[in-house]
């Protein structure tokens, strides 16, 4: 194909432009740092130059979608107008320029948002293309945003969806996912029939409550699955492409300790009676867990809502590994709490320009600032994150080793903010190092993830792998 690239795409970055340039549905299932969002501003580029289209709607998570506008003018070689949701009043498609609008994904649970979308493709979807950006946001096939976009986007002419991890629980996760592009390309436009197919379930009943609910119970058919993703989508993973350096694991192990073991103790039994009650809900076991993982972190909540502090091994730890370290680190947190610690505990010892820091009470206008100053200040030695929050679309390559203070049970989340440090742009290997708090719940959670993992890569079928 003719297409003249503003900055050389990688061999992969080729291939997977020239598989998907004229598809009128196409999904980029790349993994996490080889570059998928060069591929489809390139793509976007391309219709352009063919005149096919000449307006982009971007859709991404709240922490990502303002960093298109870096990429965009990075990657593009074609003039471009760029209007960013809630910054500019008024889209306006600019003549002679790809035009492309950038919005949030939350915008969609909300009325303006949908309108203001809503409006640029009545005028437009014949000469559009949408993107989806980290397209996993839309696998809830009953949220109320997951229906508005796959509503008010059906007309769009050429539509794209981005990610590294279309499964993260289960292969059920894909069909909402390709719903969006078209409810005909897995062959199955009602989602019980696409269920009923690639999954056995079980029912169980909810304790006591007289209700049932249903489980899976294991899938098959995959291969057939697989098939028919391949028929619109190009896959790839880092290590079958990118002459990246390693990943390496390593996990540091600390115990309960003094008071934290108390506390950790006392919930158990408490929990555990929980876990036993079959009329109990998932709400309420699902909140033990939660209190059990804080402990872990040093500090516990009581029903009031007020936090005591306890023994935390993992602090000490977290200086231990950083004084064994040199050069830059991201840590990632789940709890505010824990976050708040931790970065007034690095501000103390090492200064207070030493962190920056992305999570929910950072603005979106101070995030790309904390990244630029993490890459290019050398005086910025930490980035302090939430995963949920932070973990996506970041680019943290000035960093070699990456903590879990703590780890969530969403595989999602864990790939993503691991792939903040280890892209295109790495030139070392990459620690990864787990602070796990021994025979808790810590455990518990990486036994978790690893069972998402292996659900995951059966599924794409890059690795048969028993499902657990």
């Amino acid at each position: 194909m003719a297409y003249q690239y503003k900055t050389n795409p990688y061999e992969h970055q080729r291939q997977a432009l020239i598989k998907g340039a004229d598809k009128h549905l196409y999904a980029y299932f790349m993994e996490m740092g080889t570059g998928k969002t060069k591929v489809s501003i390139d793509n976007a580029c391309y219709l352009y130059k063919e005149n096919k289209i000449n307006v982009v709607l971007v859709v991404a998570p709240n922490s990502v979608y303002r960093n298109w506008q870096d990429e965009i003018n990075t990657h593009s070689p074609v003039d471009t107008a760029i209007h960013i949701h809630k910054v500019n009043k008024k889209f306006v498609r600019e003549s002679n320029k790809l035009t492309f609008f950038l919005i949030n994904i939350e915008a969609f649970s909300r009325t303006s948002g949908i309108k203001a979308v809503q409006d640029i493709i009545d005028e437009y979807h014949d000469t559009m293309m949408v993107i989806v950006d980290e397209a996993t946001t839309i696998k809830n096939r009953s949220a109320k945003r997951t229906k508005a976009l796959t509503k008010i986007c059906k007309p769009i002419a050429f539509k794209r969806i981005l990610t590294g991890s279309p499964v993260t629980k289960s292969p059920l996760d894909l069909f909402s996912q390709c719903n969006f592009l078209n409810p005909e390309l897995l062959g199955y436009s009602n989602y019980y029939a696409f269920r009923a197919r690639f999954c056995v379930m079980k029912t169980i009943g909810v304790g006591g409550t007289g209700r049932q609910i249903s489980l899976p119970l294991y899938f098959h058919n995959l291969d057939e699955l697989e098939k028919k993703l391949k028929s619109f989508s190009f896959r790839v993973k880092k290590k079958e492409c990118l002459d990246l350096p390693d990943k390496v694991y390593t996990k540091r192990y600390v115990d309960l300790k003094g008071d934290q073991k108390q506390a950790y103790d006392s919930l158990k039994l408490y929990a555990r009676t929980i876990f036993e009650d079959q009329e109990a809900s998932y709400t309420n076991k699902l909140t033990e867990i939660i209190k059990l993982h804080q402990v872990c972190c040093g500090y516990v909540v009581s029903d009031e809502g007020v936090k005591k502090e306890l023994s935390n091994p993992k602090l000490d730890e977290l200086i231990n590994i950083i004084e064994e370290t040199d050069g830059k680190i991201i840590i990632w947190a789940n709890y505010v709490h824990s976050l708040e610690t931790i970065i007034k505990l690095l501000q103390d010892k090492y200064g207070s320009m030493s962190v920056v820091s992305i999570y929910g009470d950072v603005p979106v206008e101070a995030r790309s600032s904390a990244v630029k100053n993490f890459q290019e200040n050398k005086n910025v030695r930490f980035f302090v994150g939430n995963p949920v929050t932070g973990g996506y679309g970041l680019n943290l390559t000035k960093a070699s080793t990456v903590i879990y203070y703590s780890n969530s049970y969403d595989l999602e989340v864990r790939q993503q903010s691991e792939d903040r440090a280890h892209r295109i742009g790495q030139k070392n290997n990459v620690t990864y190092i787990d602070l796990i708090v021994r025979n808790t719940i810590d455990e518990f959670i990486i036994k978790a993830l690893n069972k998402k993992i292996k659900i995951s890569a059966q599924t794409l079928g890059e690795e048969v792998l028993e499902f657990l």
